[in-house]
């Protein structure tokens, strides 16, 4: 028993550290794509693509659960073309969250890496906002005060950028305004998507291949 809690405790940190990972790599990767020299490729290619790779690993998530193809192809006609009703329901945070990734392009490109993680942050402002309009969740005082801390960290990293002027020729010209209101609007999405897809999680159970369409 205590040994199988032990696993449970270290798999919880390795899951904070490599999410933790994950999103400083994804804002630096996303940043340096879009400001290194040569030909840009179109930020909707590369959400199309990402969205193409989750689809391939969620359906190979459901063959491995399912065992085999033909009972893949039976849990894919079971839970989404069967279920028209819950299928159109999880589109909602499938379109929220493809326009949310188009954002982060727009926000990566106007905005440095540190000031583009940092005002991403914001997400977990927008999804404490959420949960307790949509979720009826209530936030313990410190919690309040730790998100009240999170906007004044934003808003002082903004103002110290404010008078900034860009010195390197080689990156194109940036507009830090539409990079913050992309940065800010895709907080929104984030934290609506999530709390939504939360909300519809309680009270049914869904196969692996409705998570193709979530992203942190």
């Amino acid at each position: 028993m205590e040994k199988k809690e032990s696993t449970i405790k270290m798999l919880k940190y390795v899951s904070l550290i490599t999410l933790t990972l994950q999103n400083a790599v994804l804002g630096l990767s996303m940043r340096y794509a879009r400001t290194r020299q040569g030909d840009m490729f179109f930020s909707s290619t590369a959400v199309l693509m990402s969205e193409v790779v989750k689809l391939i690993t969620c359906i190979g998530l459901v063959y491995v659960e399912s065992g085999g193809i033909k009972k893949t192809i039976e849990a894919i006609d079971r839970q989404i073309i069967k279920q028209p009703i819950d299928t159109l329901k999880v589109c909602v945070p499938s379109f929220v969250y493809v326009v949310q990734n188009n954002l982060l392009y727009v926000s990566a490109s106007n905005l440095d890496a540190a000031t583009y993680q940092v005002t991403y942050q914001l997400k977990i402002f927008t999804t404490a906002i959420f949960s307790v309009f949509l979720l009826k969740k209530e936030l313990l005082k410190t919690q309040w005060i730790s998100l009240g801390t999170l906007i004044v960290g934003v808003i002082l990293v903004q103002l110290a950028q404010q008078d900034e002027k860009q010195t390197n020729l080689d990156i194109p010209e940036q507009n830090r305004f539409l990079g913050f209101m992309a940065a800010l609007t895709a907080c929104c999405l984030s934290g609506f998507a999530g709390v939504y897809f939360e909300k519809m999680l309680k009270g049914k159970q869904y196969s692996a291949i409705y998570f193709s369409s979530t992203n942190s």
